[in-house]
């Protein structure tokens, strides 16, 4: 399918008009549901996507959607699909804590061709297309030159199921922390991936993904100049739910940091 400017001009319009729906109501009063003991939704997030839905809706009937509070197709269909969350950082949305965002992709059987991540209390739009380039409010954008772990600082989330996990989770974010200059924990993927995109950040690793957490912000990377796999260096796709995305320099040494942490865990074999 040949680029169409209407794409990206789509994309940019709802991310903008669902930051607008978020500001009108961040700090205020306004449901908050349980999906799951630490998972959380508003009714914000799903006024946001009942109004991207209308609008892909009316604009292209055919395309499908898949989004994180109505959900949609899981595997890649053919053609077509939009894959978007309304608000990824919701948990510092409901706590009133301003990092969070909107984050949508285009896929076409099942590759991000466009992508759009807005963040309304900075004001900053973060867009992408394939072969065109990454651009934060229309400006490039380039990855860091960072080439050693002792100088980067790294960023990472925390999946819902951590309380079942702690020793993994946050054993792994010790390893990098003693190799690194810093690891920071922001609580939005999309924007994560944005500010490595933006050479803000080093690099980024966290599993237990979602499609809408990533399949923006991993396009926006690699147009960056940056490198973006799954955590055990294999292809990345945006159903893979694991994702390391670096500025390429950092890429071997992360992956030997997973691989050491995850090697240390196995279970010893006795003869």
């Amino acid at each position: 399918m040949p680029r169409n400017p209407l794409f990206l001009s789509t994309a940019i319009e709802a991310v903008i008009r669902s930051g607008d729906l978020q500001m009108r109501q961040f700090g205020g009063d306004f449901q908050i549901d349980k999906k799951g003991t630490i998972d959380l939704v508003t009714e914000v997030d799903l006024a946001v996507e009942r109004m991207f839905r209308a609008m892909i809706g009316e604009r292209f009937p055919d395309h499908q959607v898949l989004a994180e509070e109505m959900g949609g197709a899981v595997e890649p269909p053919a053609g077509p699909c939009w894959v978007f969350d309304p608000i990824d950082g919701t948990t510092n949305f409901a706590h009133g804590l301003p990092i969070f965002c909107s984050s949508l992709a285009l896929e076409i059987d099942g590759i991000a061709e466009v992508a759009a991540i807005y963040d309304p209390t900075r004001k900053e739009l973060f867009t992408a297309e394939r072969g065109g380039g990454a651009f934060l409010n229309g400006r490039p954008l380039r990855v860091s030159s960072a080439d050693r772990l002792v100088d980067a600082m790294l960023v990472t989330g925390f999946p819902y199921d951590i309380h079942s996990r702690v020793d993994e989770i946050v054993g792994l974010f010790a390893a990098f922390v003693g190799q690194v200059r810093a690891v920071r924990r922001l609580g939005s993927a999309a924007i994560d991936l944005c500010y490595v995109a933006a050479g803000r950040l080093d690099g980024f690793w966290e599993s237990d993904l979602k499609p809408w957490d990533i399949a923006g912000g991993a396009l926006i990377v690699t147009e960056s100049g940056g490198r973006i796999t799954n955590m055990a260096g294999e292809p990345f796709t945006s159903r893979g739910g694991h994702v390391l995305a670096t500025n390429g320099h950092l890429h071997q040494g992360m992956l030997d940091v997973i691989t050491t942490f995850r090697r240390g865990r196995a279970p010893q074999r006795t003869e």
